[in-house]
Order: C-alpha cells, then sequence, then structure tokens
C-alpha cells in the first residue's frame, strides 16, 4: 500500500503492458500490409527496380522472394508460438542467439525502421508538392506537407491500437482497389500483350539480379510485423500464423500480377519508360482506358499509402522502443503504456520527435527530400530489414536446439535452416549491389555509411550488453522475456547502468 501511495503521478498514470485481445487476424494483416504500402511499391518500387537493373524479371522475383519468406515463416511462426513479445527480432535472437546479439539486433532494427518512417515523410512531401500545384493551384513546400502527416501520425501513435487498425483499414483497402483496377485496365488496353519477360526465372541470376532481388525484398518489408502485435492479439498462436502467410501470399499475388500488367501494356520499351516517368509509369499506361479523373483518384491514394506505411511503421517502432524500455535495455520510461488504451505513449512520442527533427534538419539544408530521403532511406532500410530477418533466422535455429518441445523437425530445423541459407545469399547480394540500389558509384560515401551504420550500431548494442551484465545482471537477466521479464517493473536499467559505467571511470 505505502508503495502505491508514494508512486510518482508520471508513473501512476501509466503501465507496463500493452493493451490485450484488441487484434484479429484481419487488424494484423492491414497493420501488415500498410507497412508493406502495395500502392508505393507498384507504382513506385516497380518502375525504379527497372529503370535502376534494367531487367523486367520484376515478377518473378517478388514470387521467388515470397517463396523464401515463406520458408522462412515456418521456423518464426513456430517461434512465435512459445514467445509473445512486441521486440520480435530482439527477443528471438536474445533467446536464440544469446542476450548480446540480441541487444545489437534490437539497434539495428530501431535504425532500420526508422528509415523507412523518416522515408516516407520525405516522399510524401515530394510528390504531394507537384500534385497540390496541379490540383489546387498551391506552391506548397514540401516540407509543410510532410510535417502535416508528421502531425497526423503523431495523434494516431498515442491513441488505441484499434483506432490505427481502423484508419489503416480503410487506406489499404482503398489503394489495393486501385492497384486492381489500374492492372485489368492494363490488360484490356490496345497496347497490351502478355509478356513472358517478367515471369522469365533466367533474371534471377547474372548481372544486377541482386539488386533486382533487393527490390522485391523491399516490397515485402512489414510482412515479419505480424509478431510485434503478438500481445494485443487475439489468440496470438493463431493470429500471428495466419497473419504472416495470409500477407506474404496476398503480396507476392498482387504485386506479381500488377507487374506483369504494366510491363505487357507499356511497350517494348519498358525500361526507358520507367526512367523517364517514373511511378507515373503506373498511372499513365492505364490512364487512357480509365481517364483523368481515375489518374487523379490513383494519385491521391498514392499519397493515402505513404500515410498508411507512415502509421504503420510508426506503430511498429514505438512497441520496439516499449519492449526495449520495459525490460531496462533503454530507459524505464520508454516501457510505460496509458492505462485504457495500451498505446506505448513514450516510445511513440519519441519516434515523433525524431521524425520532426530529421523533417527540419532536410529542409534547412535545402536537401532533396525524394532521392537523399525517400529512395535511399527507403532502400537502406530494406537492406537493414533483410539483415535482421537473416540472423533472425539463425536464431530460431537456435532456440529450438535449447527447447526442441512442442515443434515437429521441420518446423524446428528443416524450413529455418533452408531459409538461413537462402536468406544469407540474399543479404550478401544485396551487400554487393548496395551502390546500385543506391543509384551511386560503387565506393561511394553512400555505398560505406549505409552498411558500416548498421554494423556499428550492431556491435554498439552488444557493448552495452555486456556493460549490462557486469553493471546490473538482474536487468541483463530479463533481455528478450517481454512480459515475463523479472525486471519489469524494477531494476534500474539503464540509468543505473550507465551511472554504474560513469562511477567506474
Amino acid at each position: 500500500m505505502s508503495t502505491t501511495s508514494t508512486q510518482p503521478p508520471e508513473q501512476s498514470q501509466l503501465s507496463n503492458a500493452l493493451a490485450r485481445d484488441r487484434l484479429g487476424v484481419a487488424a494484423v494483416v492491414f497493420f501488415v500490409m500498410s507497412a508493406a504500402a502495395p500502392l508505393t511499391v507498384v507504382a513506385g518500387v516497380v518502375p525504379t527496380g527497372l529503370a535502376v537493373t534494367g531487367l523486367t524479371g520484376i515478377s518473378i522475383a517478388f514470387v521467388a522472394v515470397a517463396l523464401v519468406l515463406a520458408i522462412f515463416a515456418v521456423g518464426y511462426v513456430a517461434m512465435a508460438r512459445h514467445i509473445a513479445n512486441a521486440g520480435a527480432f530482439y527477443a528471438y535472437i536474445s533467446q536464440g542467439l544469446g542476450r548480446p546479439l540480441g541487444v545489437g539486433a534490437s539497434w539495428v532494427a530501431l535504425l532500420a525502421y526508422n528509415m523507412f518512417q523518416i522515408a516516407s515523410y520525405g516522399g510524401f512531401g515530394a510528390i504531394a508538392a507537384p500534385l497540390f500545384s496541379d490540383w489546387f493551384g498551391l506552391d506548397v513546400k514540401w516540407w509543410v506537407l510532410a510535417l502535416i502527416c508528421w502531425a497526423l501520425t503523431a495523434v494516431l501513435g498515442v491513441l488505441d491500437v484499434a483506432v490505427n487498425g481502423k484508419v489503416l483499414a480503410t487506406l489499404l483497402v482503398a489503394e489495393i482497389v486501385v492497384v486492381i483496377a489500374f492492372s485489368f485496365a492494363d490488360i484490356f488496353s490496345p497496347n497490351f500483350s502478355a509478356s513472358s519477360a517478367p515471369l522469365d526465372p533466367g533474371t534471377l541470376v547474372g548481372a544486377g539480379s541482386g539488386a533486382l532481388l533487393v527490390m522485391a525484398v523491399t516490397g515485402f518489408v512489414g510482412f515479419e510485423q505480424s509478431v510485434v502485435f503478438s500481445e494485443e492479439s487475439r489468440d496470438p498462436r493463431r493470429t500471428v500464423s495466419r497473419a504472416t502467410y495470409l500477407s506474404v501470399a496476398i503480396i507476392a499475388v498482387l504485386y506479381g500480377f500488377a507487374a506483369w500488367a504494366m510491363i505487357s501494356a507499356a511497350g517494348d520499351d519498358v525500361v526507358g519508360r520507367a526512367a523517364n516517368e517514373g511511378p507515373d509509369l503506373f498511372f499513365n499506361v492505364a490512364s487512357d482506358q480509365l481517364g483523368g479523373a481515375a489518374l487523379h483518384i490513383g494519385h491521391a491514394l498514392f499519397l493515402t499509402s505513404l500515410i498508411a506505411a507512415m502509421i504503420s511503421f510508426h506503430n511498429i517502432i514505438s512497441r520496439y522502443t516499449f519492449s526495449l524500455g520495459r525490460e531496462g535495455v533503454l530507459p524505464r520510461a520508454f516501457g510505460k503504456t496509458v492505462p485504457g488504451t495500451g498505446a506505448p505513449k513514450n516510445g511513440s512520442l519519441a519516434q515523433s520527435a525524431l521524425g520532426l527533427i530529421a523533417i527540419v534538419v532536410y529542409a534547412v539544408n535545402g536537401w532533396d527530400p525524394l532521392v537523399n530521403m525517400f529512395f535511399w532511406g527507403g532502400t537502406a532500410g530494406g537492406l537493414g530489414v533483410l539483415i535482421l530477418v537473416s540472423i533472425t533466422s539463425i536464431a530460431v535455429i537456435g532456440y529450438f536446439l535449447k527447447h526442441p518441445e512442442g515443434e515437429d523437425v521441420w518446423h524446428r530445423i528443416g524450413a529455418p535452416v533452408i531459409s538461413t541459407i537462402l536468406l544469407i545469399i540474399m543479404t550478401y547480394l544485396a551487400i554487393d549491389n548496395i551502390a546500385t540500389l543506391l543509384g551511386v558509384e560503387p565506393g561511394s560515401a553512400p555505398a560505406i555509411v549505409v552498411p558500416l551504420s548498421f554494423a556499428v550500431l550492431f556491435v554498439a548494442g552488444l557493448l552495452w550488453a555486456l556493460i549490462l551484465r557486469s553493471s546490473n545482471p538482474q536487468v541483463y537477466a530479463g533481455i528478450g522475456l517481454g512480459a515475463r521479464s523479472a525486471t519489469a517493473t524494477g531494476g534500474g536499467g539503464f540509468s543505473a547502468a550507465l551511472a554504474s559505467t560513469e562511477e567506474s571511470k
């Protein structure tokens, strides 16, 4: 009783738990698919992939990546049946490969997902500004439009996760309808000629194939986040599994079909058109059949697709931050939620602050929001997620070697080993093709800084875990345990370890 009565006011208004039983399979799929941003991928990533690689086999690349990720998901969702933790990669790697590697991976995850989040702000502002001039005759700076979306995302981030799910459902359904409608318009175009090039498996080997595969991987980013919402799902064991497989299947079919239809209707010079027209290629190819009004609707929903991605990634990042704060790896304040809504308030506010700083810095320095923020950020974030998926696949093997009960050999060893081999190959190709992916010269600063930043953060996180092990064993012992962490309600954590480190100097 005395502990409760003396608790600081700010502590009494927060809790250590996310909201329970808020999300079903459909809601989790909406979060996952919104992060994948179907219209952004089909209209943005696909033409970019064509222009950068000169290869038209993007549809078969989507199918190939989907198969690899489906195999990965076998062990991934099996592990989710044993571990329910909003930290996802962080928790799985901690329990499969050791706490230091888990903390290192968590810092990489925060960087990668923040890259996607911040990239969305730049993409929206850069693409919306000329559209607003065309539609309304308004000359609005890109950063003003980015700040409007930032404010919307920030407000939604501290509300009930179910509210976010409903917003995402509305936006997602609209953009999927547009993708399907425009794809069928391509098929009925007088210029349509069914092409086998997008489905040619020969494009998956040889020059440029690595970049093509990574472009396809970028389209699936978000599928792995079904487990982030496991603590907030109804019947997590079934919800996470179904949402993961459904997301991968829907993404593969939707993207593969849309890319095939667009390439088949664009003509023999589809690569040249992709380089010249960029995201407009998807809309221009179908506009002759659908008319100018449909073109405007498509552009509008392209913008809402970016907004949906912002909301989804914001929720993902805030839950990662919450998970780390709850266990004391980050300051405890991040491990608090608002009673009633279960929103990870402080983690959400921290991400909003970081997003605001990024927009202001880019605006003040006059940096290109489309290339330097949207394109580079999204590409770099995709590389980070691919690295994390590869490490997590290894972690699944490590976990089930120690805890084999409850799963058969296929789920414990077979699928994880196959997916690990394939993912390591894809990760190598991604790093080897990083200059091509960023559109810069090999050996240039961006081509070096991007992979190096992930390596540096990984090592920094690993060292921080070792500091925790020596300075605060109680916190260290709870790493990766989530709500079951023995230190979820105390133990000092980040602040205590930092103070201990300072004292030892």
